[in-house]
């Protein structure tokens, strides 16, 4: 069993990958490094500086829309957050997460606020999400085993890598 533990950031519905890291800056550079300075700067200039190790994003419907960009993902990665839930997801930006080691869980996240501490714990056939804050346990939809192995190894690279090596 895997366990991530976090502060809840919370956005809202239909969070477009051009929110997530504007198309104005992808001109510019792919570098995730230099990116994540920008991440979410659409809905708040003030996000990216405020981000801690660890911190989990929290939305509502179809986070990860528009664009079907990698780098969106690799941006929230680089950005030090562990996981995003959501209440539904573009199915594009869901696979690139766990290609890119980031855990995607749906989940309904009404009852979740700024600065909730979240405790996820995840393992084959089942996700959950502890309020801690709260005091509240949320059920999250399952991943396939293979999708727990890719983000294990931290993205479908290194997944790759290990398997050939086996």
């Amino acid at each position: 069993m895997r366990e991530l533990r976090g502060r809840a950031r919370v956005l809202g519905n239909d969070i477009n990958t051009d929110y997530i890291i504007a198309s104005t800056r992808k001109r510019d550079t792919l570098d995730e490094q230099v990116l994540k300075r920008y991440l979410l700067e659409t809905i708040d200039p003030t996000f990216a500086a405020s981000v801690q190790p660890g911190d989990i994003l929290v939305a509502g419907r179809n986070f990860g829309c528009g664009s079907a960009m990698e780098i969106a993902a690799t941006v929230i990665t680089a950005a030090g957050v562990s996981a995003v839930i959501a209440k539904s997801f573009s199915r594009t930006f869901y696979r690139n997460a766990v290609n890119n080691g980031l855990l995607p869980i749906e989940a309904d996240t009404s009852d979740i606020t700024e600065g909730d501490r979240l405790v996820i714990s995840m393992k084959p056939g089942g996700l959950s999400v502890k309020n801690q804050t709260r005091g509240v346990t949320l059920s999250g939809r399952p991943l396939p085993a293979l999708m727990h192995e890719i983000l294990d190894a931290g993205g479908i690279v290194n997944f790759v890598k290990d398997r050939k090596q086996a």
